[in-house]
């Protein structure tokens, strides 16, 4: 009867363990997604940040030259 006894005991803390890794695997599953949504929006604000970065890149002059006759006449 002690043979059945521990074997019912192993299958018990196996079942415990398997419910507490089904949770453990759950909570995991949660956080994934909670960091990929992170993760998306991230992206999304660093796209952004580039497209404007870019279009006022664009405004600049491409001669440095052409950027400063304003600070000669200043000296003048």
């Amino acid at each position: 009867m002690s043979t059945l006894d521990e074997l019912a005991d192993r299958i018990e803390r196996l079942l415990l363990r398997h419910e507490e890794l089904r949770r453990t695997n759950e909570l995991l599953q949660q956080q994934l997604t909670q960091v990929s949504q992170e993760r998306d929006s991230l992206r999304q604000r660093l796209n952004t940040a580039r497209a404007r970065i870019d279009a006022l890149l664009e405004h600049l002059p491409a001669d440095p030259a052409q950027a400063t006759p304003d600070r000669q006449e200043e000296r003048s």
